[in-house]
């Protein structure tokens, strides 16, 4: 019995091939370094631009969310009992 397949022979890179891979290669690593870096002066530039706002606020951050926090907490209070109560405003017909 005879095989009938063919040999599989493996890829052969000739010279010019070899050099663009190795061209492709070294820009691909060159313009992720870039974007790295990129990302680097970007992200710094941010937390600068974070920091001055954050100074320039007349009450912390913290101090604003407490606050809101307790305005949110009351108004659920405040709706829950008149839900609860049956209280509701008066509708306006005209």
């Amino acid at each position: 019995m005879t095989s009938t397949r063919s040999q599989m022979t493996g890829i052969q890179m000739s010279s010019t091939n070899s050099k663009a891979i190795v061209v492709g290669f070294a820009l691909v690593a060159t313009g992720g370094l870039i974007s790295i870096c990129g990302m680097g002066i970007t992200g710094t530039a941010m937390s600068n631009a974070v920091r001055r706002w954050m100074l320039a606020q007349q009450e912390p951050p913290s101090v604003v969310m407490r606050r809101k926090l307790a305005q949110a907490k009351a108004a659920t209070q405040a709706g829950a009992s008149a839900w609860q109560n049956g209280t509701s405003t008066p509708s306006r017909t005209h």
